[in-house]
């Protein structure tokens, strides 16, 4: 199937009380659309870095008590996993919906991804003025791409938890949101802008 967007019910999926009854409804309304996204975009992917890319959907498989404030699907070039990897992500909290070129924590040789960036420093900031960056993946708040300082990248190469995701947001009422291929469009011209630094950073992972 298409998809077809996202809508309301998906955002008040994180108002839900209780782990079990907002995994349910996250696993009925959110998570097949993350396939339907998924089965273009990695095919998009594929094709643009000329090599093969799968989709991980967070199960959030942790949880034991406290429900997720927020879901993602995940694009690698790793089949057993995403986080040890530069990867995309697109996902949502309450509020907003989230496109990211995403370097976290795990990465085994995050110090040299931040060494390579570092570098990149003044190629990123020339990214369209509506890209925004989060320093933890954890957390809604996210910084302007014009507001973004190269002790940010520093701090992300010499913090053992920092991390390094750059993309864009999109408030739940943006109605881009409710147009499954104007959303599609969108997520294609974001990828576009970031593989370069996608690839980047492929370039500095450690293959150990």
């Amino acid at each position: 199937m298409a998809f077809r967007g996202f809508d309301q019910k998906d955002f008040h999926t994180f108002t839900i009380e209780g782990l079990d009854a907002r995994m349910e409804a996250i696993q009925t309304r959110i998570q097949p659309k993350f396939q339907e996204i998924g089965s273009e975009i990695v095919d998009y992917l594929a094709a643009k870095l000329g090599n093969e890319v799968y989709l991980h959907i967070a199960k959030h498989a942790r949880r034991t008590v406290n429900p997720p404030k927020d879901t993602w699907m995940a694009i690698a070039d790793n089949k057993r996993g995403y986080k040890k990897h530069p990867h995309f992500q697109i996902g949502l909290f309450d509020d907003h919906v989230f496109i990211w070129l995403a370097l976290i924590y795990e990465l085994p040789n995050k110090k040299e991804i931040a060494e390579t960036l570092i570098t990149k420093y003044d190629n990123i900031k020339q990214l369209p003025n509506n890209f925004v960056v989060s320093l933890d993946h954890m957390e809604k708040d996210s910084i302007r791409i014009n507001d973004l300082e190269l002790k940010d990248l520093e701090r992300f190469r010499d913090v053992k938890k920092a991390e390094f995701l750059i993309g864009r947001h999109f408030s739940s009422g943006d109605q881009l949101l409710a147009d499954g291929d104007k959303f599609l469009d969108t997520v294609k011209e974001t990828y576009d802008k970031l593989i370069p630094f996608y690839q980047l950073a492929l370039h500095s992972r450690n293959y150990r």
